[in-house]
């Protein structure tokens, strides 16, 4: 950069030297005091910058460069950019106004002005800072369990946005990310909503969100056993996580039940199912079968309907089994919709 302004630099003298006989000798006559320590100007996209240059009384003639183009001679505007005039506050001040500054108006700004002893062009930089913005990002997405995922997220700014990636449920941890976030196997935990967020530093920075849903096989998290009496109604409970969520089937032996099979109510709520015998009978003792399928996999759970006073341990009755008859009954069910 700093090669570039010296060489641009080196062309705006040139430039002026060629140039200065153009400029009327209208404009009082002073100085010049530049404050050569605003060398650079920083100013935001859409906001109004002023460059200033300060006079006296020995200047015979002055004017305003953008690179090579003359902007001001004097007080004549040369420029047709109708965002650009002049500050002139008595006869001190000779300073160039723009405003709605955009990018292309960076670059380097000479305040020329011509003594009896010699010129004195004095070279300003105007840098233009744009806010960050997230220009795209990725659509919403469903996967399953154990794929590879990117995520994307582009952004543009001046200077380059930084960009940071936090998955915000459950603890909204910072993710080793930057436009682009890979998540090598995705597991269930790292479903959820994704927030990417450009930063700058120039204004507010841009969040933009976007949600991943992680698909998996039905995992039974509780079978509960129970006893009734005779006569009584019975209830066996089956609760399961899966997504898409799964469908519920339960069996006695081999037999599917269902809400048509005589004294047996089933319930389903979301994850739970809850088998209801009305009146029990003798015959209605012994072991019932869960089973919890999507389209990704089946598991099943043994659940049991006690006598009283059996000694039965009802809490932790529950047993996970893949008999190859349950499985094949199951998918059968799925696909003939029965």
């Amino acid at each position: 950069m700093q090669v570039g302004r010296k060489s641009c630099w080196r062309q705006l003298q040139a430039s002026f030297f060629r140039l200065l006989c153009l400029i009327p000798t209208g404009f009082p006559v002073r100085s010049v005091d530049m404050q050569r320590a605003t060398d650079n100007i920083t100013v935001r996209q859409g906001d109004t910058a002023i460059i200033r240059c300060y006079v006296d009384d020995k200047v015979s003639k002055v004017a305003w460069l953008n690179r090579s183009n003359i902007i001001f001679a004097g007080e004549d505007k040369w420029s047709l950019d109708p965002r650009v005039d002049l500050v002139t506050k008595g006869q001190l001040e000779y300073s160039l106004r723009i405003q709605k500054v955009d990018v292309y108006d960076e670059g380097s700004y000479t305040c020329s002005i011509q003594t009896k002893e010699q010129p004195k062009p004095s070279l300003v930089y105007l840098i233009v800072q744009v806010p960050a913005n997230i220009y795209k990002m990725s659509d919403d997405m469903i996967v399953n369990e154990g794929s590879n995922v990117t995520l994307s997220c582009l952004a543009s700014g001046r200077p380059d946005p930084l960009i940071t990636w936090r998955l915000l449920n459950p603890s909204a941890e910072p993710l080793d990310g930057e436009e682009y976030l890979d998540i090598i196997g995705i597991m269930r935990n790292q479903a959820g909503r994704y927030e990417c967020k450009a930063s700058n530093d120039v204004a507010t920075p841009d969040v933009k969100y976007v949600n991943v849903v992680v698909n998996y096989p039905p995992t039974i998290k509780k079978a509960q056993s129970s006893e009734a009496q005779v006569g009584r109604m019975g209830t066996l409970q089956c609760e399961a996580t899966a997504v898409p969520p799964p469908e519920f089937e339960w069996y006695r032996d081999e037999k599917r039940l269902s809400q048509g099979t005589q004294g047996i109510k089933i319930q389903f709520l979301g994850s739970t199912t809850i088998l209801m015998i009305t009146s029990v009978t003798e015959e209605d003792y012994g072991k019932y079968t869960c089973v919890a399928s999507n389209r990704l996999g089946v598991q099943n759970a043994s659940v049991f309907l006690y006598r009283p006073g059996t000694g039965r341990d009802i809490n932790g009755s529950a047993c996970v089994s893949q008999s190859l008859w349950l499985l094949l009954a199951c998918f059968a069910c799925l696909f003939f919709k029965c």
